[in-house]
């Protein structure tokens, strides 16, 4: 007897199924590992394209998870990290750079993990927080339990005002801030923060609260300090520098292996997501492989937003990509569903993402239009934010996306420059400016962003800060470093005369 199988009808039939189990993600309460590494744009991995670099533990990853394709970011680091933490926009969390005290994270934001520890979840977070280095901005006090992090946007940083990590700390033994007392570590900055989410781990899996876990690695931000035997595959095939940043990647990578690898022993795959991202385009890589892109870290167009995004979860999520416009401001609502909590009213006035569930359940699930607007920001620090630096930088790197759409205004300030437009399915690469041939569209993202900006400055509330800080002789981490230590401390940097009168 000869059986006729209609293909069509069978791979409906079996799509049904999967998407009826993926039907229960929210409130599943799985354990929650975010890992965000530093500077490592799109095209930094071997599966998206890069004839170079060798990352066979993340290609794996991208191959067993769902990948969100269109993902954006934030141009730079503290914007993007800010965004994670509360749903929303950079701008309107007051962080308009990296420095000058408009890196902090405004005290009144309701955090993502703050959400998630009321709905019963431990937290912890490990490696770069860049969001404000006083004790008031730790992540201790914003829904923390467990922190182990550096100082500054990289270990080794300082600058005037409060912006600054421990003196002399290096990529090699550094110095860490473990729940508020520094502690001296011993090994590869990022071998150090991978080895103690793990023991944390390992210290939480016993117990019946849910873990959310943030890893982000100060890695592969510049200085490009790695151990030789990771740089050395790509010496004399890239620049140096190049090499240096490939090599930090190939790091990270055999710190994924032992991740998954531990999760496996621990028998905690089949409840935890594990999310891989990065904070901004590629800094070191984009002139040897960018994955077609125009831009890079700290630019608006697209080589300078989008980003890696995989999302796997054994056996509960479907490997494949997910083409829907999405971004960093909706990771929080996600992460809130899926942990099966209850958003508090400021915190559903406060988020301006949207859940990632749907997408997450069936890709071609309907994901409505919308409006996304990046700015590099960084303009000079001013004194009056209504009037001064931010109004004069209004249209100075900025975009604003819809649908396949994306209108770039790059370099100057006011109005130097008119809007770009490109159409990204027909143009990914952004080479063609179509501005001309479509006055109405260039009209309609114009006036959208106007009330996109307009909404955003009132909440630039750090923009004052940066002149009263610069007052400071010493940073928070130098103050906790001497005092702790009472004198050179781990890393031999003595207190200077002036120290402590």
């Amino acid at each position: 007897m000869v059986r006729i199988i209609c293909w069509p009808l069978l791979v409906a039939f079996l799509s049904t199924i999967n998407f009826t189990h993926a039907a229960e993600l929210a409130g599943s309460r799985p354990n929650i590992i975010l890992i965000l590494t530093d500077d490592q744009g799109y095209g930094d991995l071997a599966c998206h394209g890069n004839p170079i670099i060798k990352t066979p533990n993340l290609d794996k990853l991208h191959s067993e998870s769902a990948r969100f394709t269109d993902f954006h970011v934030s141009p730079t680091c503290a914007p993007t990290r800010s965004a994670i933490q509360t749903g929303r926009h950079e701008f309107y969390n007051g962080i308009t750079h990296t420095i000058l005290e408009r890196e902090r994270l405004r005290l009144d934001a309701i955090t993502m993990p703050t959400v998630l520890k009321q709905a019963g979840y431990t937290t912890g977070m490990f490696g770069k927080w860049h969001l404000g280095d006083e004790p008031e901005y730790w992540p201790s006090k914003r829904g923390f339990d467990e922190m182990f992090i550096h100082g500054c946007g990289g270990i080794g940083q300082n600058y005037p005002g409060t912006c600054g990590d421990s003196p002399g700390n290096k990529y090699f033994d550094p110095v860490i801030n473990h729940n508020g007392k520094l502690e001296a570590t011993q090994g590869y900055c990022t071998d150090v923060f991978f080895k103690q989410a793990l023991s944390w781990i390992d210290s939480k899996r016993a117990g019946k609260e849910p873990f959310y876990l943030q890893l982000a690695t100060n890695a592969p931000h510049a200085p490009y300090n790695v151990d030789q035997k990771y740089s050395a595959p790509y010496e004399g095939k890239v620049p140096q520098q190049v090499a240096n940043f490939y090599g930090m990647i190939a790091n990270i990578d055999d710190n994924i292996k032992t991740l998954r690898e531990k999760l496996t022993e621990w028998k905690l795959d089949d409840n935890t997501l594990l999310i891989f991202m990065t904070d901004n385009g590629s800094a070191a890589g984009s002139k040897v492989f960018n994955a077609g892109m125009r831009g890079n870290k700290g630019t608006p167009f697209m080589g300078g937003t989008r980003v890696p995004s995989f999302w796997y979860w054994k056996g509960k999520l479907h490997a494949g990509d997910i083409t829907a416009t999405t971004a960093h401001l909706d990771i929080f609502p996600t992460l809130a569903e899926l942990a099966g909590a209850t958003l508090p009213d400021q915190a559903k006035q406060q988020i301006q993402g949207r859940s990632l569930v749907p997408l997450l359940k069936d890709p071609t699930a309907s994901w409505p239009d919308r409006y996304l607007v990046s700015h590099v920001g960084r303009w000079p620090a001013g004194t009056d934010v209504a009037n001064s630096k931010p109004a004069e930088t209004k249209f100075a790197n900025c975009s604003i996306r819809w649908k396949n759409y994306h209108a770039v205004r790059s370099g100057g300030k006011a109005n130097t420059n008119d809007w770009m437009l490109f159409d990204l399915k027909a143009d990914p690469g952004e080479e063609r400016n179509i501005a001309a041939d479509h006055p109405e569209i260039i009209k309609q993202l114009a006036a959208e962003y106007d009330r996109w900006w307009a909404a955003a400055v009132p909440n630039m509330v750090n923009e004052t800060a940066a002149a009263e800080a610069a007052k400071l002789k010493f940073t928070p981490y130098k103050q906790l470093y001497w005092k702790q230590f009472g004198g050179p401390g781990p890393n031999n940097v003595p207190p200077p005369p002036e120290f402590g009168k």
